[in-house]
């Protein structure tokens, strides 16, 4: 059997470890011959793609990013934006050429619905769920997501130092445009005081408020806030817009907009972070290395059973399977009745309501 891996979408911690996993197991297990395929559906269309075995997996379980590259731009059914050629021919014409009998794609929602296009054109698909914004449905957990919280925690509690010294009113802008899961568990990680997500519009007088009294008892407040979070009466903060791009919005800005209005409300002096990419990159936790492994070896028992058209998906402490199709192009909020919601309030973090 002659198995292809590809990466889609942006980079994430554990990535590394899927394919090398998928890799030994295939291998070990089935006897299988592993190809990657390089910078994600790209390499489809233009060729790029390099053997996979037990050396070329060596020392990559702890590396951060992918050594097969990706791309979260390249759709190959309208090829570099909504206008664009259906070129997915061309790369069935690759799939043949190549003798490929089944296809292991790791990424999201996005890279999910293009799986899923792929797989009703007769190529065999398996799925692995990969974004570090934890909101693919079905699961409940991708890998990448617990590094990232990790890395949010360990800013929040720089930014704190900082912010208890100088009796500052501190700001964290974390990831996730339309699922607040990082923001709010990193932020109850990092002890923040407010946590805005964008499933919970927030009133910037009810974050002054709150700014205010802490001012007079701890002086100083901590507030981490996702790229999409929003005022109640206002929209998402849009820094650019990517015309060719699957997401055309690229959001950011929104704890520099929020300084802003809290400024004149507040004697406290108002300072903004912005984590960016930082959340993405770096070597996966153990606990990404572990589900990625997991992940990975699932995965490679589904191609292996010829369970296609099915991805990956964590129920419990279970790793189970759904239909790619129920996954494609959807994404998972926070849930407002969500138990940690409800423990925040409890603790006493504002949610900005």
């Amino acid at each position: 059997m002659h198995v292809g891996i590809l990466t889609g979408g942006g980079d994430c911690p554990g990535l590394n470890a899927v394919i090398r996993a998928v890799t030994l197991a295939l291998i070990n297990e089935g006897s299988a011959r592993v190809t990657g395929i390089e910078r994600g559906f790209l390499g489809l269309i233009t060729g790029e793609h390099r053997p996979l075995d037990g050396a070329a997996v060596a020392g990559i379980l702890a590396q951060g990013g992918t050594i097969l590259g990706t791309h979260n731009r390249c759709d190959p059914f309208h090829f570099f934006g909504a206008s664009g050629a259906d070129v997915s021919a061309q790369a069935m014409s690759r799939v043949r050429e190549w003798g490929l009998d089944a296809l292991v794609v790791i990424g999201g929602d996005g890279t999910m619905a293009i799986a899923d296009k792929f797989q009703a054109l007769g190529l065999p698909v398996v799925g692995v769920p990969k974004t570090i914004d934890n909101d693919l449905c079905h699961t409940d957990r991708s890998f990448g997501f617990d590094s990232a919280v990790a890395v949010v925690a360990e800013a929040l509690d720089r930014l704190e130092t900082t912010a208890r010294s100088h009796g500052r009113v501190m700001i964290a802008e974390t990831m996730g445009r339309y699922a607040g899961w990082i923001a709010l568990e990193g932020g109850i990680a990092g002890a923040a005081d407010v946590i805005l997500i964008p499933e919970v519009p927030y009133h910037v007088e009810t974050v002054a408020e709150i700014c205010r009294r802490r001012e007079a008892s701890e002086g100083y407040t901590l507030i981490c806030v996702a790229e999409g979070a929003h005022p109640i009466a206002g929209g998402l903060t849009v820094r650019a817009t990517i015309a060719d791009s699957p997401d055309p919005l690229r959001l950011g800005g929104v704890g520099a907009v929020l300084a802003s209005q809290l400024q004149p409300l507040l004697n406290s002096e108002v300072r903004a972070t912005l984590l960016g990419h930082v959340q993405r990159g770096g070597s996966p936790t153990p606990y990404d290395r572990v589900l990625a492994t997991r992940f990975g070896y699932h995965a490679a028992q589904l191609v292996r059973q010829q369970r296609f058209g099915r991805m990956v998906v964590l129920k419990g402490e279970d790793c189970d399977s759904v239909p790619i199709a129920e996954v494609a192009g959807r994404t998972r909020p926070v849930p407002l009745d969500y138990p940690l919601l409800q423990a925040a309030r409890g603790l006493g973090v504002s949610l900005g309501e």
